[in-house]
């Protein structure tokens, strides 16, 4: 079934081209949200000693100024992406007062979507429009649902890649062209293999009460304040998480047949009213509720598990810069925050995306139908509730298959590739990791869901309590570990530069708000 893959890592190895692949690049999204003492949700501003949110480029804010986000820039080796993020939250962790880090995806106590404090980025109107985009997803969605957090992994092909590839493939397209069908062929893969990221790392089997805010729903009780799903993995990435839930009464599912598909699928939904969104109003009494009233505001609205990225030039909009540029680079989002590790992801779980983004790009990728469309989101949803359900069957081209089976078939497939990627290290760290999935998918009980939900009832513990002492744990990690002075300047500078960037931005003459958004949507 995954021949394709096998002979062309095969030629890839006849023609020593090893090394290119081994050559991609790396970087790292990790979302945390600040934690105050009794455990609710931080309601002090975004820290000053962490520079500006609007223009810092390592540390910002997501949706609430309580939720902290931090980024790498692109390396060409995990471990170095791994250790920029530690440094990271070292300094982040160094100039929280009072506060910690969440070890986990799925939020603290919550005391409704209104205690909820929306980030804030200044007067000038970019960040004025950050903020009203936000505040048009809490009306959208609600709030709770915006502070999940998650770790998004980007990952490049060496562009040095791209040519060999295309002469290996025969492929007389332009380069560009042929660049970026392989980058959308590797997204239509990752949609229809993405499933089995959250059966291994899925780390959000159970949530506190409090996030549910007495709604009805379909979880079990766990305790008196933690509702779960007995065989769930990730429930940030089902029903009750981070997707766009109204998404049938808008009407948008993205198009990754083609960029051109893609581009147009979400510039159509920008570009088109909503009766839903409608009724918020945009104006109302004066204050900006959303930015318009159509089915996504921006196309980050769009949430999907994968996106295909390019970098923005200014204030850009992203299907522009993929039209001029062509996609860059792809962006993983189906990773929970990894609660057992302090940095929240793994060397272990980068070494095997990796391969398996490399096994998306060399497994043949025909368009995605409407009917498999449907199997893809079933199967996204199944996983989610019930992954390590032994009875769970997916959906594979109209066919039920047991997820076991399939996931054993996939990560086999991979056996090749991490060869590839461990032929010039003794230590063999692709081929480790792809163990220690393979062990996971014999073994569900080794998966991070069952861990945390085995963890909780041998102690006795909630769902709050269980990510309260990891929190604390990881905290004081961070406090005891050092980093260089050298790196510790370049965080405060980074900070002060931002800061000062922010005031010259706010200095500068601005064009009322309703005309400044009208020359951005017509870009």
């Amino acid at each position: 079934m995954y021949h394709s893959t096998e002979k062309r890592v095969d030629r890839i190895i006849e023609e020593d081209l090893s090394d290119l692949v081994r050559g991609g690049f790396r970087g790292l999204e990790k979302e945390s949200l600040r934690v105050a003492a009794d455990g609710g949700i931080s309601q002090t501003g975004h820290p000053s000693a962490l520079g500006s949110a609007l223009t810092n480029p390592y540390i910002t804010t997501d949706y609430s100024e309580a939720l902290i986000e931090l980024i790498t820039p692109p390396f060409d080796d995990s471990g170095k992406a791994l250790g920029f993020l530690r440094d990271t939250q070292k300094y982040v962790c160094s100039q929280l007062i009072e506060e910690i880090l969440w070890a986990t995806s799925m939020p603290c106590v919550l005391a409704g979507g209104d205690n909820i404090p929306i980030a804030r980025y200044g007067s000038s109107n970019q960040g004025i429009m950050k903020t009203v985009y936000r505040r048009g997803l809490g009306h959208r969605y609600g709030r709770t649902m915006q502070v999940i957090a998650g770790v998004h992994f980007n990952y490049s092909v060496n562009p040095s890649f791209w040519p060999v590839y295309r002469k290996l493939e025969s492929d007389r397209r332009e380069l560009r062209m042929f660049t970026d069908a392989s980058y959308m062929s590797l997204t239509r893969n990752l949609l229809r293999y993405g499933w089995l990221v959250p059966y291994l790392f899925g780390a959000s089997p159970a949530v506190c009460k409090s996030f549910l805010g007495g709604k009805a729903n379909s979880l079990s009780e766990f305790d008196a304040n933690t509702a779960y799903e007995p065989f769930a993995t990730s429930l940030r990435l089902g029903d009750f998480g981070y997707t766009n839930s109204r998404e049938k009464g808008v009407g948008i599912k993205a198009n990754y047949n083609s960029l051109n598909d893609y581009i147009g699928s979400l510039a159509r939904a920008i570009e088109t009213p909503s009766p839903l969104w409608e009724k918020i109003g945009v104006v109302v009494d004066g204050r900006y509720q959303q930015l318009n009233a159509n089915i996504l505001q921006i196309e980050n609205e769009y949430y999907s598990t994968v996106r295909p990225k390019q970098v923005l030039q200014g204030l850009e909009k992203p299907v522009l810069a993929l039209a001029r540029r062509g996609v860059q680079y792809i962006e993983l989002r189906s990773l929970d925050v990894n609660a057992y590790d302090p940095l929240g992801v793994s060397a272990e779980q980068l070494d095997f995306l990796e391969a398996f983004l490399l096994f998306c790009l060399f497994q043949d990728s025909p368009p995605i139908s409407l009917q498999e469309q449907r199997e893809i989101d079933q199967n996204q949803g199944g996983v989610a509730h019930r992954g390590r359900d032994p009875s769970l069957y997916l959906l594979r081209q109209g066919r039920e298959v047991k997820l076991r089976q399939w996931a054993g078939e996939l990560c086999g497939a991979m056996t090749g590739i991490c060869e590839l990627l461990d032929s010039h290290d003794p230590a063999k760290p692709y081929s480790g990791a792809l163990q220690l999935q393979l062990e996971k998918i014999a073994h569900p009980d080794r998966t991070p869901s069952a861990r945390m939900l085995e963890e909780m009832r041998e102690n006795g513990e909630s769902f709050f309590d269980f990510a309260q002492r990891l929190s604390l744990q990881h905290h004081s990690y961070f406090n005891s570990i050092s980093m260089s002075s050298e790196r510790e300047l370049f965080f405060r500078e980074q900070a002060e530069s931002s800061l000062a960037r922010q005031s010259q931005i706010e200095a500068e003459s601005q064009v009322p708000f309703e005309q400044f958004l009208r020359d951005y949507f017509a870009q």
